[in-house]
């Protein structure tokens, strides 16, 4: 077995700690200067439901979360029933257990892997006096045997503890002690070999990262409703933004988040709104009144899976035709992806500064595979340049005309109490100065002056990835979270002599046309890779570009993220004569 990675998941129910499992050996590992990409899924009740934590684990720099466990820790089989469809299992994984009541032996799950009973209730009672501490069982078992440093792990459970007092933290590193002595006893073949002079990493959420790109950005208001998995982005801005002289507010409902920032941003700040899918559906019509006023509004989607409320704790890339066309009548907007944790936080910078310089509302979508995954990251990396938005001065107040037409689409904004800088402003069709009228002439002047910012857009802000063969028999392109899994799949395949490269757009409206066509024409053939049912993603593509008679199609549901396993069949099969689960031009299932 490599001891460069491994992949370690622990399943269980509400209440048994998986998660902080999870977030106690990531932040030991990130602490030894490993690489580390943990990943956790809910299930959909309010509480006692079902949870899992998957942790990815390695000496490189990885971007996708593991395919299958080396090490599974079950607390409840029942639980990891719910998760079978989600869950793989490596050849070998060493599978530990929380015996049955009964005695009875574990459900099949692979013939290969070797399955050790693990008394994690009974230790924790003996060790820390209640059983509530099994997860620290876990935690001291997997730790050892992947050769983290026990002092490291302790020090992680008594930072995570010590707001509860000091004998909270004494019991778990009680029951954190029994467990390494157990992992002692257990097999060998998983450690890890521990970098030798990388320091710390910083351990960040993809919805962290959201948040912390807005304070850079400049961000000095932000409402919103909770919704999953946004709200952390809520949660933290309401504890940050005020300490920056900043303002957070929780609105009674999206629309009112929506037309909450509008008036903030109009009113002089930089303003965003976070949501998931059904809020940004309620923040339509108030999307439109940003476009048509010019007030630069920032919404981030951190998509789930639907429709309506669908799978409220699952990740989906199904929100794209919604946040590309969403709205009435012609309303500009811009549409950024991002596709990790760390470029949650520049593309969230890149968002303010495209509204701001351009006065347009701009979608960042992220997902919950991004946005509640957490990921080390390099501290240098959150740096970004930050723009701001044209004011009027000198001449330009003198008979002042908010929307002057202008080669850029760019009319210099004023803010209230700006001497001369009064104008008039709704959500109807206006001449320069702001004031309504119904005439064909001043519509198709301000449609034609609203729309020409995305030309300069598109032009400044060169947002794409390539990576691979400069010249490739096999062309990828994906977008968002599926990034990672695909250049994951896309190097290996380099490595192993295979011709493949891959194009991942950031900025999907308006779309780099120019690049992408540049792409095309280095490949033979071409594969899109997504997580809409209906190929959203493939048929974006289709409705401006010629793509390839024979560019083939690989898309699933949502559910659980793209891994580079799959990845990697999708560029097998885009090679056979009737490939199996790569569509062609008709897609299986749906109305084309």
């Amino acid at each position: 077995m490599e001891r460069h990675i491994r992949t370690v998941t622990a399943v269980g129910s509400g209440g048994d700690g998986v998660i902080t499992f999870g977030d106690l050996l990531a932040q030991a590992a990130a602490h030894e200067g490993l690489h580390v990409v943990e990943t956790d899924a809910y299930g959909p009740q309010i509480r006692g439901g079902e949870a899992s934590s998957t942790l990815r684990i390695s000496t490189r720099e990885i971007g996708s979360v593991g395919d299958e466990a080396d090490i599974l820790v079950v607390l409840k089989w029942e639980d990891f029933e719910r998760f079978r469809g989600e869950l793989a299992i490596a050849p070998g994984a060493l599978i530990l257990f929380e015996p049955l009541a009964d005695g009875a032996p574990p459900p099949a799950v692979d013939a290969r892997a070797r399955f050790l009973p693990i008394p994690f209730a009974e230790t924790s009672r003996v060790s820390a006096g209640s059983a509530a501490a099994k997860n620290m069982v876990a935690l001291g078992i997997v730790s050892r045997l992947i050769g983290l440093p026990e002092e490291t792990v302790r020090s992680a459970v008594a930072h995570r503890f010590e707001s509860k007092g000091p004998e909270r933290v004494a019991s778990n590193q009680r029951a954190l002690t029994a467990g390494r002595a157990l992992g002692e006893t257990l097999a060998e073949g998983f450690e890890l070999r521990m970098p030798d002079d990388s320091g710390p990493r910083p351990l960040l959420s993809g919805n962290e990262a959201v948040a912390a790109g807005a304070i850079h950005a400049g961000c000095r208001f932000f409402a919103g409703y909770p919704i999953t998995p946004s709200t952390e982005i809520l949660h933290l801005l309401a504890e940050w933004l005020p300490r920056m002289g900043g303002t957070a507010i929780q609105t009674e409902d999206e629309i009112s988040a929506m037309g909450a920032v509008i008036g903030a941003s109009f009113a002089g700040a930089k303003a965003m709104t976070a949501t998931s899918g059904p809020g940004l559906s309620l923040m339509t019509e108030m999307l439109g009144l940003a476009s048509m006023s010019e007030v630069p509004a920032v919404i981030v989607n951190v998509q789930r899976g639907g429709p309506s409320t669908g799978n409220p704790t699952k990740t989906e890339q199904s929100d794209l035709w919604h946040s590309l066309y969403g709205t009435h009548g012609d309303a500009p907007r811009v549409v950024l992806a991002c596709s990790d944790v760390e470029d949650s936080f520049h593309a969230t910078v890149d968002a303010f500064n495209i509204a701001e310089e351009y006065q347009v509302p701009v979608i960042l979508l992220s997902d919950q595979s991004i946005g509640q995954r957490k990921e080390t990251i390099s501290t240098p990396a959150l740096e970004h340049e930050v723009r701001e938005r044209v004011k009027p001065a000198g001449a330009e107040l003198d008979g002042y005309e908010r929307y002057r037409d202008t080669a850029t689409g760019v009319s210099p904004m004023s803010v209230p109490g700006m001497r001369g800088g009064e104008y008039q402003t709704n959500g109807l069709e206006h001449d320069a100065r702001g004031r309504p009228t119904s005439m064909q002439l001043a519509h198709e002047t301000m449609n034609a002056k609203r729309y020409r910012k995305m030309w300069p857009i598109r032009e400044g802000y060169r947002f794409f990835r390539r990576f691979g063969a400069e010249r490739a028999h096999l062309g990828i392109v994906c977008w968002g979270s599926s990034l990672g899994a695909v250049r994951e799949a896309v190097l290996a395949a380099n490595a192993r002599g295979e011709s493949v490269a891959a194009f991942v757009p950031r900025m999907l409206y308006p779309f780099p046309k120019q690049d992408f066509e540049r792409f095309l024409r280095s490949v033979d053939r071409l594969l899109v890779v997504e997580l809409s049912y209906t190929a959203q993603f493939y048929r974006y593509l289709r409705s401006f570009l010629d793509l390839p008679a024979d560019t083939r199609v690989w898309k699933r549901s949502g559910g659980k993220p793209l891994t580079a396993r799959e990845a990697e069949e999708a560029m097998v099969s885009s090679f056979e004569r009737e490939p199996a689960g790569v569509m062609e031009m008709e897609l299986s299932g749906v109305i084309a």
